[in-house]
Protein backbone atom coordinates (compact mmCIF):
# COMPACT_ATOMS: atom_id res chain seq x y z
CA UNK A 1 0.00 0.00 0.00
CA UNK A 2 1.30 3.09 -0.86
CA UNK A 3 2.33 5.35 1.89
CA UNK A 4 1.14 8.62 1.10
CA UNK A 5 0.10 10.34 4.25
CA UNK A 6 1.38 12.55 7.30
CA UNK A 7 0.13 12.39 10.63
CA UNK A 8 0.53 15.79 12.48
CA UNK A 9 -0.11 16.02 16.22
CA UNK A 10 -1.03 19.03 18.64
CA UNK A 11 -0.95 18.81 21.87
CA UNK A 12 -2.59 22.39 23.28
CA UNK A 13 -3.70 23.82 26.52
CA UNK A 14 -7.41 23.14 25.27
CA UNK A 15 -6.68 19.51 23.22
CA UNK A 16 -5.01 16.91 21.57
CA UNK A 17 -5.62 16.89 18.57
CA UNK A 18 -4.29 14.88 15.13
CA UNK A 19 -4.34 15.42 11.50
CA UNK A 20 -4.12 13.50 8.46
CA UNK A 21 -2.36 15.33 5.64
CA UNK A 22 -1.95 14.58 2.14
CA UNK A 23 0.84 15.03 0.00
CA UNK A 24 0.40 18.23 -1.00
CA UNK A 25 -0.03 19.98 2.28
CA UNK A 26 -4.25 19.60 2.66
CA UNK A 27 -5.88 18.46 5.86
CA UNK A 28 -7.79 15.70 5.28
CA UNK A 29 -9.34 15.08 8.76
CA UNK A 30 -8.74 16.50 11.96
CA UNK A 31 -9.64 14.52 15.13
CA UNK A 32 -9.59 16.64 18.95
CA UNK A 33 -9.72 15.28 22.69
CA UNK A 34 -10.30 18.12 25.24
CA UNK A 35 -8.30 18.55 28.60
CA UNK A 36 -8.68 20.86 31.58
CA UNK A 37 -6.55 22.96 33.11
CA UNK A 38 -6.26 22.63 37.15
CA UNK A 39 -6.17 25.78 39.18
CA UNK A 40 -5.46 24.62 42.37
CA UNK A 41 -4.65 28.38 43.60
CA UNK A 42 -4.71 32.02 42.16
CA UNK A 43 -1.86 31.92 39.41
CA UNK A 44 -1.59 28.37 39.40
CA UNK A 45 -2.18 26.29 36.16
CA UNK A 46 -1.18 22.66 35.42
CA UNK A 47 -2.70 19.84 33.79
CA UNK A 48 -1.62 16.22 34.10
CA UNK A 49 0.40 14.36 30.95
CA UNK A 50 -1.39 11.25 31.37
CA UNK A 51 -4.08 12.92 29.79
CA UNK A 52 -2.50 14.31 26.93
CA UNK A 53 -1.51 10.75 26.27
CA UNK A 54 -4.99 9.45 26.31
CA UNK A 55 -6.72 12.49 24.28
CA UNK A 56 -3.73 11.86 21.68
CA UNK A 57 -4.62 8.00 21.40
CA UNK A 58 -8.55 9.01 21.13
CA UNK A 59 -8.01 11.58 18.47
CA UNK A 60 -5.54 9.03 17.00
CA UNK A 61 -8.36 6.30 16.99
CA UNK A 62 -11.29 8.58 15.55
CA UNK A 63 -9.33 9.34 12.73
CA UNK A 64 -8.35 5.96 12.08
CA UNK A 65 -12.10 4.70 12.71
CA UNK A 66 -13.16 7.46 10.05
CA UNK A 67 -10.22 6.49 7.25
CA UNK A 68 -9.80 2.73 8.00
CA UNK A 69 -6.51 2.26 5.77
CA UNK A 70 -4.90 5.38 7.17
CA UNK A 71 -2.62 3.32 9.46
CA UNK A 72 -1.19 1.68 6.59
CA UNK A 73 -0.86 5.17 4.47
CA UNK A 74 0.84 6.91 7.23
CA UNK A 75 4.52 7.61 6.08
CA UNK A 76 5.60 9.58 9.17
CA UNK A 77 4.64 11.63 12.43
CA UNK A 78 5.48 14.92 13.25
CA UNK A 79 4.29 16.74 16.44
CA UNK A 80 4.25 19.99 17.72
CA UNK A 81 3.01 21.44 21.16
CA UNK A 82 2.18 23.63 23.80
CA UNK A 83 5.52 25.36 25.09
CA UNK A 84 7.04 25.19 29.02
CA UNK A 85 4.85 22.67 30.66
CA UNK A 86 7.28 21.22 32.60
CA UNK A 87 6.90 17.11 32.90
CA UNK A 88 9.22 15.15 34.97
CA UNK A 89 9.54 11.49 34.20
CA UNK A 90 12.15 8.89 36.07
CA UNK A 91 14.10 5.96 34.56
CA UNK A 92 11.24 3.86 33.99
CA UNK A 93 9.15 6.66 32.12
CA UNK A 94 6.81 6.99 34.51
CA UNK A 95 5.73 10.37 35.90
CA UNK A 96 7.14 11.14 39.51
CA UNK A 97 4.46 14.66 39.22
CA UNK A 98 0.92 13.64 37.98
CA UNK A 99 0.75 17.15 37.12
CA UNK A 100 3.13 19.75 35.35
CA UNK A 101 3.30 23.37 35.09
CA UNK A 102 1.73 25.68 32.25
CA UNK A 103 3.14 27.73 30.04
CA UNK A 104 0.83 30.49 32.20
CA UNK A 105 1.31 29.37 35.65
CA UNK A 106 2.96 31.79 37.77
CA UNK A 107 3.97 29.99 40.73
CA UNK A 108 7.41 30.75 39.21
CA UNK A 109 7.31 35.25 40.28
CA UNK A 110 8.87 35.45 43.44
CA UNK A 111 11.69 33.32 42.10
CA UNK A 112 11.77 35.42 38.58
CA UNK A 113 11.80 38.60 41.17
CA UNK A 114 14.95 37.24 42.68
CA UNK A 115 16.91 36.13 40.06
CA UNK A 116 16.53 39.35 38.20
CA UNK A 117 17.41 41.15 41.87
CA UNK A 118 20.91 39.03 42.56
CA UNK A 119 21.54 38.71 38.76
CA UNK A 120 22.45 41.31 36.01
CA UNK A 121 21.27 41.36 32.55
CA UNK A 122 24.29 41.06 31.63
CA UNK A 123 25.02 37.34 33.34
CA UNK A 124 22.27 35.87 31.62
CA UNK A 125 20.70 37.79 27.97
CA UNK A 126 24.40 36.97 25.94
CA UNK A 127 23.46 33.20 27.15
CA UNK A 128 19.95 32.54 26.80
CA UNK A 129 18.79 35.07 24.64
CA UNK A 130 15.92 35.44 27.03
CA UNK A 131 15.05 37.78 30.28
CA UNK A 132 14.00 35.32 32.90
CA UNK A 133 10.08 35.21 32.73
CA UNK A 134 7.62 32.50 34.95
CA UNK A 135 6.83 31.01 31.94
CA UNK A 136 10.73 29.39 31.38
CA UNK A 137 11.03 26.01 32.57
CA UNK A 138 14.28 26.35 34.49
CA UNK A 139 12.72 28.57 36.85
CA UNK A 140 9.79 26.46 37.10
CA UNK A 141 12.83 23.16 37.74
CA UNK A 142 14.15 25.51 40.31
CA UNK A 143 10.59 25.96 42.16
CA UNK A 144 10.31 22.30 41.98
CA UNK A 145 13.34 21.21 43.28
CA UNK A 146 12.82 23.25 46.22
CA UNK A 147 9.20 22.66 47.09
CA UNK A 148 8.55 18.78 45.55
CA UNK A 149 12.18 17.79 46.50
CA UNK A 150 10.64 14.34 46.24
CA UNK A 151 9.54 14.71 42.82
CA UNK A 152 12.76 16.35 41.99
CA UNK A 153 15.34 13.67 43.03
CA UNK A 154 13.08 11.08 41.25
CA UNK A 155 13.11 12.78 37.97
CA UNK A 156 15.98 11.10 35.31
CA UNK A 157 14.19 13.00 32.50
CA UNK A 158 12.68 16.96 31.75
CA UNK A 159 10.44 17.33 28.97
CA UNK A 160 8.33 19.30 26.95
CA UNK A 161 4.62 18.38 26.23
CA UNK A 162 5.32 17.17 22.81
CA UNK A 163 8.25 15.40 23.81
CA UNK A 164 6.04 13.51 26.66
CA UNK A 165 3.88 12.28 23.59
CA UNK A 166 6.74 11.62 21.40
CA UNK A 167 8.53 9.53 24.29
CA UNK A 168 5.21 7.15 24.46
CA UNK A 169 5.21 6.93 20.86
CA UNK A 170 8.89 5.89 20.49
CA UNK A 171 9.91 5.26 23.91
CA UNK A 172 12.74 8.26 23.02
CA UNK A 173 13.77 10.79 24.58
CA UNK A 174 14.76 14.09 23.10
CA UNK A 175 13.79 17.85 22.69
CA UNK A 176 13.99 20.28 19.81
CA UNK A 177 15.53 23.49 19.88
CA UNK A 178 12.37 25.67 19.82
CA UNK A 179 11.85 24.57 23.37
CA UNK A 180 15.02 24.67 24.71
CA UNK A 181 15.49 28.19 23.60
CA UNK A 182 12.53 29.21 25.38
CA UNK A 183 13.95 26.91 28.77
CA UNK A 184 16.47 29.57 30.33
CA UNK A 185 18.95 27.00 30.22
CA UNK A 186 19.89 26.57 26.78
CA UNK A 187 22.82 28.71 25.35
CA UNK A 188 21.56 30.57 22.50
CA UNK A 189 25.60 31.13 20.93
CA UNK A 190 26.16 27.26 20.78
CA UNK A 191 22.70 25.52 21.19
CA UNK A 192 23.24 23.28 23.86
CA UNK A 193 22.43 23.16 27.49
CA UNK A 194 24.78 25.87 29.12
CA UNK A 195 26.77 25.10 32.15
CA UNK A 196 26.57 28.41 33.81
CA UNK A 197 23.15 28.75 33.59
CA UNK A 198 22.37 25.61 35.07
CA UNK A 199 24.93 25.83 38.04
CA UNK A 200 22.83 29.47 38.96
CA UNK A 201 19.78 28.23 38.99
CA UNK A 202 21.01 25.30 40.82
CA UNK A 203 19.55 22.41 38.81
CA UNK A 204 21.16 18.97 37.62
CA UNK A 205 22.18 18.97 33.88
CA UNK A 206 22.17 15.14 33.83
CA UNK A 207 18.05 15.53 34.12
CA UNK A 208 17.92 17.53 30.78
CA UNK A 209 17.44 15.54 27.64
CA UNK A 210 19.74 15.75 24.30
CA UNK A 211 19.14 18.87 22.20
CA UNK A 212 18.00 17.22 18.73
CA UNK A 213 16.83 19.00 15.51
CA UNK A 214 13.07 19.06 14.69
CA UNK A 215 13.09 16.66 11.29
CA UNK A 216 15.72 14.50 13.13
CA UNK A 217 14.06 10.85 13.26
CA UNK A 218 13.65 10.26 16.78
CA UNK A 219 12.36 6.64 16.83
CA UNK A 220 9.65 4.44 15.47
CA UNK A 221 6.59 3.29 16.90
CA UNK A 222 7.12 0.69 19.57
CA UNK A 223 4.32 -2.56 19.16
CA UNK A 224 2.90 -1.08 23.13
CA UNK A 225 2.02 2.39 21.54
CA UNK A 226 0.82 0.70 18.15
CA UNK A 227 -1.22 -1.46 20.43
CA UNK A 228 -2.61 1.42 22.23
CA UNK A 229 -2.89 4.04 19.17
CA UNK A 230 -3.81 1.23 16.24
CA UNK A 231 -0.90 2.84 14.26
CA UNK A 232 1.34 0.72 12.72
CA UNK A 233 4.24 -0.14 14.60
CA UNK A 234 7.54 0.84 13.05
CA UNK A 235 6.13 3.86 11.87
CA UNK A 236 8.66 6.57 12.16
CA UNK A 237 8.61 9.26 14.96
CA UNK A 238 10.30 13.10 13.84
CA UNK A 239 11.78 15.04 17.04
CA UNK A 240 9.20 17.49 16.47
CA UNK A 241 8.70 21.32 17.98
CA UNK A 242 7.51 23.95 20.00
CA UNK A 243 4.33 24.75 18.80
CA UNK A 244 4.91 28.62 18.47
CA UNK A 245 7.53 28.13 15.79
CA UNK A 246 5.67 25.06 14.22
CA UNK A 247 3.05 27.58 13.34
CA UNK A 248 5.59 30.04 12.38
CA UNK A 249 6.78 27.75 9.56
CA UNK A 250 3.02 26.92 8.62
CA UNK A 251 2.61 30.58 8.01
CA UNK A 252 5.35 30.90 6.20
CA UNK A 253 7.10 33.38 8.51
CA UNK A 254 10.34 31.26 8.33
CA UNK A 255 13.21 33.61 6.46
CA UNK A 256 14.25 37.20 7.20
CA UNK A 257 12.40 40.30 6.02
CA UNK A 258 9.18 38.62 7.37
CA UNK A 259 6.87 39.01 10.52
CA UNK A 260 4.13 37.75 12.77
CA UNK A 261 1.22 38.92 14.10
CA UNK A 262 -0.66 36.83 16.08
CA UNK A 263 -3.69 38.17 17.76
CA UNK A 264 -5.99 36.10 19.86
CA UNK A 265 -6.34 37.46 23.48
CA UNK A 266 -3.08 38.61 23.69
CA UNK A 267 -0.73 40.06 20.71
CA UNK A 268 2.39 38.39 19.93
CA UNK A 269 4.85 40.25 17.14
CA UNK A 270 7.75 38.45 15.72
CA UNK A 271 10.50 39.41 13.27
CA UNK A 272 12.23 36.32 12.11
CA UNK A 273 16.44 37.38 12.33
CA UNK A 274 19.66 35.36 12.00
CA UNK A 275 20.19 36.16 15.72
CA UNK A 276 18.89 36.62 19.05
CA UNK A 277 17.96 40.34 19.64
CA UNK A 278 19.30 40.87 23.17
CA UNK A 279 16.77 43.13 25.16
CA UNK A 280 15.36 42.87 28.44
CA UNK A 281 12.09 43.03 26.71
CA UNK A 282 12.51 40.78 24.03
CA UNK A 283 12.19 37.38 23.67
CA UNK A 284 13.84 34.74 21.32
CA UNK A 285 12.47 31.54 20.12
CA UNK A 286 14.93 29.09 18.32
CA UNK A 287 12.96 28.57 14.89
CA UNK A 288 12.46 25.35 12.95
CA UNK A 289 15.05 26.38 9.46
CA UNK A 290 17.71 27.37 12.01
CA UNK A 291 16.53 31.30 12.65
CA UNK A 292 15.25 33.32 15.63
CA UNK A 293 12.23 34.84 16.28
CA UNK A 294 12.82 37.47 18.02
CA UNK A 295 9.38 38.34 19.99
CA UNK A 296 7.52 40.82 21.97
CA UNK A 297 4.13 39.78 23.93
CA UNK A 298 1.57 42.18 24.41
CA UNK A 299 -0.72 41.07 27.03
CA UNK A 300 -3.53 43.04 25.64
CA UNK A 301 -4.85 42.03 22.27
CA UNK A 302 -7.87 40.87 21.28
CA UNK A 303 -8.71 41.26 25.16
CA UNK A 304 -9.09 44.71 24.79
CA UNK A 305 -12.23 43.92 22.43
CA UNK A 306 -13.56 41.71 25.04
CA UNK A 307 -13.29 44.42 27.46
CA UNK A 308 -14.81 46.81 25.59
CA UNK A 309 -17.56 44.69 25.24
CA UNK A 310 -17.80 44.57 29.01
CA UNK A 311 -17.45 47.87 29.93
CA UNK A 312 -18.24 50.05 27.04
CA UNK A 313 -20.92 48.12 25.72
CA UNK A 314 -22.26 46.17 28.64
CA UNK A 315 -22.72 43.24 25.44
CA UNK A 316 -25.66 44.62 23.89
CA UNK A 317 -23.36 44.54 20.71
CA UNK A 318 -21.50 41.09 19.63
CA UNK A 319 -17.79 41.61 18.77
CA UNK A 320 -18.70 42.00 14.73
CA UNK A 321 -21.09 44.94 15.82
CA UNK A 322 -18.28 46.65 17.52
CA UNK A 323 -16.01 46.26 14.37
CA UNK A 324 -18.90 47.85 12.51
CA UNK A 325 -19.28 50.56 14.93
CA UNK A 326 -15.69 51.38 15.16
CA UNK A 327 -15.78 51.48 11.21
CA UNK A 328 -17.81 54.53 11.40
CA UNK A 329 -15.10 56.48 13.39
CA UNK A 330 -12.61 58.35 11.11
CA UNK A 331 -8.98 56.84 11.06
CA UNK A 332 -6.97 58.31 13.94
CA UNK A 333 -10.62 58.10 16.02
CA UNK A 334 -10.39 62.36 16.09
CA UNK A 335 -6.97 62.46 17.85
CA UNK A 336 -8.01 59.97 20.32
CA UNK A 337 -5.56 57.44 21.92
CA UNK A 338 -5.89 53.91 23.55
CA UNK A 339 -2.45 52.73 25.25
CA UNK A 340 -3.32 49.05 25.51
CA UNK A 341 -1.78 47.46 28.99
CA UNK A 342 -5.24 46.32 30.55
CA UNK A 343 -3.63 43.88 32.22
CA UNK A 344 0.20 45.17 32.31
CA UNK A 345 2.94 44.35 30.31
CA UNK A 346 4.84 40.81 30.55
CA UNK A 347 8.45 41.92 30.37
CA UNK A 348 10.64 44.74 31.30
CA UNK A 349 11.03 47.18 34.04
CA UNK A 350 6.79 48.24 33.72
CA UNK A 351 5.21 44.95 34.20
CA UNK A 352 2.20 47.19 36.42
CA UNK A 353 1.82 49.26 33.50
CA UNK A 354 -2.38 50.39 32.83
CA UNK A 355 -4.41 51.47 30.56
CA UNK A 356 -5.41 54.44 29.38
CA UNK A 357 -7.61 57.13 27.06
CA UNK A 358 -5.86 60.31 26.40
CA UNK A 359 -7.31 62.68 24.31
CA UNK A 360 -10.91 62.27 25.15
CA UNK A 361 -12.91 65.29 23.74
CA UNK A 362 -16.40 66.52 24.03
CA UNK A 363 -17.41 65.44 20.14
CA UNK A 364 -16.17 61.87 20.89
CA UNK A 365 -18.33 59.05 20.93
CA UNK A 366 -18.21 55.16 21.10
CA UNK A 367 -17.32 54.48 17.75
CA UNK A 368 -14.21 56.92 18.59
CA UNK A 369 -13.60 54.78 21.24
CA UNK A 370 -14.29 51.33 19.47
CA UNK A 371 -11.52 52.77 16.48
CA UNK A 372 -9.04 53.88 19.39
CA UNK A 373 -9.24 50.79 21.24
CA UNK A 374 -8.23 48.90 17.91
CA UNK A 375 -5.26 51.27 16.94
CA UNK A 376 -3.90 51.49 20.07
CA UNK A 377 -3.28 47.75 19.51
CA UNK A 378 -1.59 48.18 16.29
CA UNK A 379 0.26 51.29 17.74
CA UNK A 380 2.01 49.10 20.52
CA UNK A 381 2.19 46.20 18.25
CA UNK A 382 4.23 48.62 15.22
CA UNK A 383 6.16 50.02 18.31
CA UNK A 384 7.87 46.27 19.22
CA UNK A 385 8.09 45.78 15.23
CA UNK A 386 10.18 48.76 14.72
CA UNK A 387 12.02 48.00 17.83
CA UNK A 388 12.42 44.61 16.75
CA UNK A 389 13.46 45.26 13.22
CA UNK A 390 15.32 47.93 13.40
CA UNK A 391 17.99 45.87 15.90
CA UNK A 392 17.87 43.03 13.81
CA UNK A 393 19.37 45.94 11.28
CA UNK A 394 16.90 44.51 8.66
CA UNK A 395 13.65 45.89 6.96
CA UNK A 396 10.24 44.21 7.53
CA UNK A 397 8.69 43.22 3.76
CA UNK A 398 5.47 41.34 4.94
CA UNK A 399 3.34 40.80 8.09
CA UNK A 400 1.62 37.41 8.28
CA UNK A 401 -1.39 37.71 10.34
CA UNK A 402 -2.94 34.93 12.27
CA UNK A 403 -5.86 33.86 14.78
CA UNK A 404 -8.70 35.78 16.13
CA UNK A 405 -7.79 39.12 15.09
CA UNK A 406 -6.91 38.52 11.59
CA UNK A 407 -10.74 38.16 11.01
CA UNK A 408 -11.47 41.28 11.59
CA UNK A 409 -11.10 43.11 7.81
CA UNK A 410 -11.06 46.75 9.36
CA UNK A 411 -8.64 45.95 11.91
CA UNK A 412 -6.53 44.11 9.58
CA UNK A 413 -6.75 47.39 7.26
CA UNK A 414 -5.65 49.33 10.77
CA UNK A 415 -2.54 47.70 11.33
CA UNK A 416 -1.51 47.53 7.54
CA UNK A 417 -1.79 51.35 7.44
CA UNK A 418 -0.28 51.21 11.43
CA UNK A 419 2.90 49.47 10.33
CA UNK A 420 2.97 50.39 6.61
CA UNK A 421 3.37 47.00 5.61
CA UNK A 422 1.47 44.81 3.36
CA UNK A 423 -0.59 41.84 5.54
CA UNK A 424 -1.39 38.54 4.10
CA UNK A 425 -3.01 36.04 5.81
CA UNK A 426 -2.95 31.87 5.34
CA UNK A 427 -5.68 30.12 3.57
CA UNK A 428 -5.38 27.43 6.42
CA UNK A 429 -5.60 28.57 9.56
CA UNK A 430 -4.26 25.31 11.04
CA UNK A 431 -0.39 26.77 10.76
CA UNK A 432 0.50 24.30 13.50
CA UNK A 433 -0.73 21.47 12.06
CA UNK A 434 0.58 22.55 8.44
CA UNK A 435 3.96 23.29 9.86
CA UNK A 436 4.37 19.78 11.24
CA UNK A 437 3.60 18.26 7.54
CA UNK A 438 5.97 20.47 6.05
CA UNK A 439 8.35 19.40 8.63
CA UNK A 440 7.46 15.75 7.64
CA UNK A 441 7.62 16.11 4.12
CA UNK A 442 11.07 17.75 4.12
CA UNK A 443 12.65 15.08 6.31
CA UNK A 444 10.88 12.32 4.44
CA UNK A 445 12.58 14.16 1.30
CA UNK A 446 9.58 14.46 -0.31
CA UNK A 447 10.99 18.09 -1.09
CA UNK A 448 14.50 19.55 -2.17
CA UNK A 449 14.40 21.75 1.20
CA UNK A 450 12.03 22.57 4.06
CA UNK A 451 11.79 25.65 2.33
CA UNK A 452 10.08 24.31 -0.85
CA UNK A 453 8.04 22.55 1.50
CA UNK A 454 6.50 25.47 2.68
CA UNK A 455 6.13 26.85 -0.11
CA UNK A 456 4.28 24.35 -1.49
CA UNK A 457 1.93 24.15 1.52
CA UNK A 458 1.54 27.63 2.78
CA UNK A 459 -0.98 29.58 0.82
CA UNK A 460 -2.73 33.30 1.22
CA UNK A 461 -5.38 35.15 0.71
CA UNK A 462 -5.00 38.39 -0.86
CA UNK A 463 -2.83 40.74 0.52
CA UNK A 464 -3.97 43.44 2.52
CA UNK A 465 -2.59 46.82 1.88
CA UNK A 466 -1.73 50.24 3.59
CA UNK A 467 -4.67 52.80 3.08
CA UNK A 468 -2.34 55.86 1.74
CA UNK A 469 -4.55 58.36 3.79
CA UNK A 470 -4.64 56.54 6.95
CA UNK A 471 -0.59 55.43 6.92
CA UNK A 472 0.06 59.45 6.57
CA UNK A 473 -2.43 59.81 9.63
CA UNK A 474 -0.74 56.90 12.00
CA UNK A 475 2.76 57.86 11.37
CA UNK A 476 1.87 61.40 12.59
CA UNK A 477 0.29 59.75 15.39
CA UNK A 478 2.85 56.97 16.44
CA UNK A 479 5.48 59.84 17.81
CA UNK A 480 2.81 60.86 20.44
CA UNK A 481 1.73 57.20 20.87
CA UNK A 482 5.44 56.23 21.96
CA UNK A 483 5.77 59.45 24.36
CA UNK A 484 2.41 58.91 25.98
CA UNK A 485 4.34 55.29 26.60
CA UNK A 486 7.53 56.75 27.98
CA UNK A 487 6.13 59.09 29.92
CA UNK A 488 3.19 57.47 31.86
CA UNK A 489 5.39 54.88 33.25
CA UNK A 490 6.77 57.32 36.14
CA UNK A 491 3.01 57.19 37.13
CA UNK A 492 2.62 53.18 37.66
CA UNK A 493 4.36 52.85 40.78
CA UNK A 494 2.31 55.55 42.49
CA UNK A 495 -1.28 54.15 40.90
CA UNK A 496 0.06 51.29 42.91
CA UNK A 497 0.36 53.04 45.83
CA UNK A 498 -3.32 54.22 45.54
CA UNK A 499 -4.12 50.58 45.18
Amino acid sequence: MTRDLILAIDVGTGSARAALIDGAGRILRVAAQEHEQIVPQFGWAEQKPAQWWEGTVGAIRALLAAEPDAGERIEVIAACGQMHGTVLIDEGGRLTRETAPLWNDKRTAELVAAYEKSHASSDYLGRTGNPPTPAWPGLKLGWLKAQDPDAYRRTAHVLMPKDFINYRLTGEIAMDAGDASCSFLMDCRTGAWSAPMIESLGLDAAKLPPIRGCLDILGHVTARAASETGLRAGTPVLVGGADYPVALLGSGVCRPGLASDVTGTSCIITVIAEKPILDVEICNVATVEGGWGAFVLLETGGDAVRWARRALHEKRLDYAGIMDLAAEAPAGSGGLFFLPYLTGERLGAHRNARAQYFGLAAGHDLANLDRALLEGVAFAGNRALRTMAERAGQRVERVVATSGGAKSPLWLKIKASAYNIPIVVPEEAESGLIGCAAMAAAATSRFSSLQAAVDAFVRYRPEILPDPGWAERYARMQPIFDTLYRQSQSLYDALDGLA
